[in-house]
């Protein structure tokens, strides 16, 4: 996400990095490479001109230009400016009593996903959400979001096979929700391709009908400034209380984040990173200003990768932390760590938020579909195999190949990464320098046995 932003502003600081006195004319020129990269990122105009104007003048106290540092000075207004832009602190989502959420937007959003994403949070937060279906004229709508809802583990409500009246099957809804031992009601509406008059009235008697305490607009953020116009409608006809932008780890502009948060002043609340329904995370606008500017979110990563390590029980990350120690780190214990980081989320967004990772992966771009192959390799080998990669000859070689679909030099190739990899971990140099290579994740080694190993290897093996 933001990639195609990012890149353009690296290259900018980077010139002001190395500067050693600021003048206004460097100032003027490194914000008009801004302004462009900013319009090319699909962020609306009014909303990159204010910004600019926003940097410019904190950039040209003196406090700046007599400093020690003056590139550096305005990487941070620079920060600081896009953290206000993207809304400042996150915003919790309201879910006082009776704690109603209406989820609405155009067709093809992804309203009813994000309706079991959101559920599914809320549930690992303890709390007690049930699932509404009042998409009445999206074929296949109702039956998705039962399928969704029994994948979360969440009670939800059908209307009757052919309603059609959506206040009628709404009103049976809220008397089935009294009934219900619920703390959240999350209600996916119906959408349009565009914007029309009925659309709009029967979400206004929808909402009146209702009265949530959240209207959450749900928006792609891939269609830029026509989000924009999008949200602009939607709150002028029953007033949204924020933003969820979905599709954000396949947006390489990200002008939508950038502009919708501005031009209607409700704060993004969500983001969908991914297509599986853990793929969804409160919208953090500082770590979100982190990202954009190649800083990663560590923090953020953290806390990911605790949350699948909780899935491994205590007596097992203490034996891979002492395997880790014992340097008899071997070929399951990296196939458990590549499952653990998989659950992470997509890839390429986790390793989005190692700080510097983004260079490196557009320098060495990743090739994905070698991790099933990894996978069968490893998984056509014998547990003495994977203990001892360096039984594995010839013959075991070819057999490996065979029972896993690949290519002996696919086999070759794996085991001399995985060598590589476990020679730099016998030594605390060796380790130092593949986590500076992933930009520097205090406590990861340690914290979370093996899984500092195992992103350095997966980024190594990977790598086209």
């Amino acid at each position: 996400m933001f990639s195609q932003l990012s890149d353009r502003l690296e290259g900018t600081f980077k010139k002001l990095r190395g500067l050693g006195k600021i003048s206004e004319k460097n100032v003027t020129d490194a914000l008009r490479e801004v302004r462009m990269a900013l319009l090319e990122a699909d962020v609306e105009f009014a909303v990159a001109k204010k910004f600019i104007a926003g940097v410019k003048d904190k950039a040209l106290g003196d406090e700046v230009l007599k400093s020690v540092t003056p590139g550096q000075q305005i990487v941070k207004i620079f920060h600081d400016e896009l953290v206000t832009v993207l809304g400042g602190d996150p915003s919790p989502i309201n879910l006082n009593p009776p704690a109603r959420v209406m989820m609405i937007g155009l067709n093809g959003a992804g309203k009813t996903t994000t309706a079991g994403k959101l559920a599914k949070l809320l549930l690992k937060q303890g709390r007690r959400p049930v699932l509404y279906a009042l998409d009445l004229y999206r074929p296949a709508a109702i039956e998705q979001l039962r399928t969704i809802a029994g994948q979360v583990g969440v009670p939800v409500f059908c209307p009757e096979p052919g309603e059609t009246d959506v206040l009628a099957a709404a009103k049976r809804a809220l008397a089935w929700g009294k009934e219900q031992d619920a703390t959240v009601h999350i209600f996916d509406t119906a959408g349009r391709q565009e914007i029309d008059e009925p659309l709009v009235e029967e979400l206004k008697k929808l909402h009146a009908l209702i009265e949530p305490g959240e209207t959450l607009l749900v928006a792609d953020s891939a269609t830029g400034q026509q989000a924009v116009s999008v949200a602009e409608h939607f709150d002028g006809a029953v007033g949204i209380t924020g933003l969820v932008l979905t599709k954000l780890d396949g947006d390489a502009r990200g002008g939508a984040a950038l502009s919708m948060r501005q031009v209607t002043g409700k704060p993004i609340k969500f983001g969908g990173v991914g297509e599986k329904l853990e793929n969804f995370e409160v919208f953090d606008p500082e770590r979100m200003a982190n990202r954009i500017l190649g800083m990663g979110d560590v923090v953020g990563l953290v806390e990911k990768a605790a949350e699948a390590a909780g899935a491994m029980d205590e007596e097992g990350m203490l034996k891979m932390a002492e395997r880790l120690k014992k340097n008899q780190f071997d070929l399951q214990d990296f196939l458990d760590q590549l499952k653990m980081i998989q659950k992470l989320g997509p890839l390429e967004g986790l390793l989005g938020m190692i700080p510097g990772m983004s260079k490196k992966m557009k320098d060495m771009p990743l090739d994905t579909s070698k991790l099933k192959y990894t996978e069968a390799i490893i998984l056509s080998m014998t547990p003495r195999e994977r203990a001892r990669p360096e039984l594995i000859k010839g013959s075991r070689r070819q057999r490996i190949a065979r029972g896993s679909g690949c290519s002996v030099m696919q086999v070759n190739q794996l085991l001399k990464q995985f060598a590589q990899m476990r020679k730099m971990m016998k030594n605390k140099s060796g380790m130092a320098k593949m986590m500076k290579e992933m930009g520097g994740m205090p406590g990861m080694g340690g914290g979370l046995p093996g899984l500092g190993g195992g992103l350095g290897g997966l980024g190594k093996l990977l790598g086209k």
